[in-house]
């Protein structure tokens, strides 16, 4: 229980740039919820736009390549990376915004 007690006085004690370490949890999590609705009400958009495009493109009137995406993935894939590993390295602050995700999801319906 020794632990629960230092996490508990960690939060409600001391201050991040002025600002009390449970608002700094709290923040991430509302943006994700704001995010996880947002994302869940386009996405629906997202999945039409596929579909006209996979139609489209089977009529003939736009052709893909996989040359095209290649290149598209040599060109920004390690940018790709770069930010995964960063968004990674500070999932412990962020795991907020990723349980603010799933209820923004939820939320939505």
């Amino acid at each position: 229980m020794a632990i629960l007690e230092d996490i508990i006085a960690f939060v409600t004690s001391g201050s991040f740039g002025g600002l009390p370490p449970i608002v700094l949890m709290i923040i991430p999590l509302i943006i994700g919820v704001v995010v996880g609705f947002l994302l869940h009400k386009f996405l629906k958009f997202a999945i039409i736009a596929a579909v006209i495009v996979a139609i489209v493109a089977y009529l003939g009137f736009l052709t893909l390549n996989m040359s095209t995406l290649t290149d598209l993935a040599t060109q920004y894939g390690p940018i790709v990376f770069q930010y995964a590993t960063l968004l990674i390295g500070i999932l412990p602050l962020g795991i907020g915004f990723f349980i603010g995700l799933v209820i923004g999801f939820i939320i939505s319906k």
